[in-house]
């Protein structure tokens, strides 16, 4: 593994300390990969370390873990003393939500943390594609503050189901000034035929975003061995789209450690892509990611 790797999106969490009302209260009925009772227990550095240590990590992007709602800051000031005792994460994405009257206090106190470089709110979501109820990203109120993170230096981190891609795409050309990433690569968890074809005519009308990135990431099925062949087109496709300057590899870990090792997911990344230049597999693995998010 002679290339760095910046993985652009994983997560630290200690349940003893801290509440994670998703891991500490009534499990989820309908999460995405089923059981996630194994995932309950403390990540942290250490834990990730043990995880990538065939890799050459360069770095992390900690992305929010749906900390008590209530005291978002509590969360950044949490990681800032990760950081100070572990020297991880690089940097940081927030939680804020955008349709509350205290975000401008939120965001400011996201931003006196060096590290932080954006927020993640999961707007409402259809829970399947062909509903006719628009989604939060159509809300007044979100959008209000949505347009609000430029004013902050941030930029926007979105995890949607693909259906709702139509609105993003609005909402990227709305505010051109303001970065959004896709995050998962638009959760495309029905391979069917038919629901990839859709998921792809998606992802399209977004990447003709410039200021649109997307995270390959989150590809797990339950129930399922993650392998590059499963994987392959859904990968390609997404570079096809956005091009190798706008993707970014992650792992999602420890979320997807549900469904592959670390070592599984990055060596089908670097199957799938084997054929590629060198200069675009460094974007993809490494380079995107540092650029992006400017490691403090």
């Amino acid at each position: 593994m002679t290339l760095p790797i910046f993985d652009a999106h994983q997560h630290f969490w200690d349940t003893r300390l801290n509440t994670y009302p998703w891991l500490c209260g009534e499990t989820i009925a309908n999460f995405r990969y089923g059981d996630y009772r194994t995932i309950r227990a403390p990540y942290l550095p250490e834990d990730y370390r043990r995880d990538t240590q065939r890799f050459r990590l360069a770095g992390s992007v900690y992305i929010e873990a749906e900390w008590e709602p209530r005291g978002p800051l509590g969360e950044m000031e949490y990681i800032a003393e990760l950081r100070r005792r572990e020297g991880l994460p690089s940097v940081a994405v927030g939680q804020a939500w955008l349709d509350r009257p205290d975000l401008d206090a939120t965001l400011a106190g996201l931003t006196r943390h060096a590290f932080v470089r954006g927020i993640r709110h999961k707007p409402r979501a259809n829970a399947a594609p062909g509903m006719s109820a628009a989604g939060g990203m159509s809300d007044a109120a979100w959008r209000a503050g949505y347009a609000r993170l430029a004013q902050h230096g941030l930029h926007f981190e979105l995890q949607t189901p693909w259906w709702h891609l139509h609105e993003a795409a609005e909402l990227a050309r709305d505010h051109p000034d303001t970065r959004l990433v896709l995050n998962h690569t638009g959760l495309p968890a029905n391979r069917s035929a038919a629901m990839l074809a859709a998921w792809r005519d998606a992802m399209a009308e977004l990447a003709q975003c410039d200021n649109a990135w997307v995270k390959i990431s989150g590809l797990g099925q339950p129930g399922m061995p993650w392998t590059a062949e499963a994987n392959d087109w859904i990968v390609r496709t997404t570079i096809e789209l956005f091009g190798a300057g706008r993707c970014m590899f992650a792992s999602n870990f420890p979320v997807d450690s549900l469904c592959a090792t670390f070592d599984e997911i990055y060596d089908g990344f670097f199957e799938i892509v084997q054929d590629m230049s060198e200069a675009d597999q460094r974007r993809l693995f490494h380079d995107n990611a540092v650029a992006f998010y400017a490691p403090a």
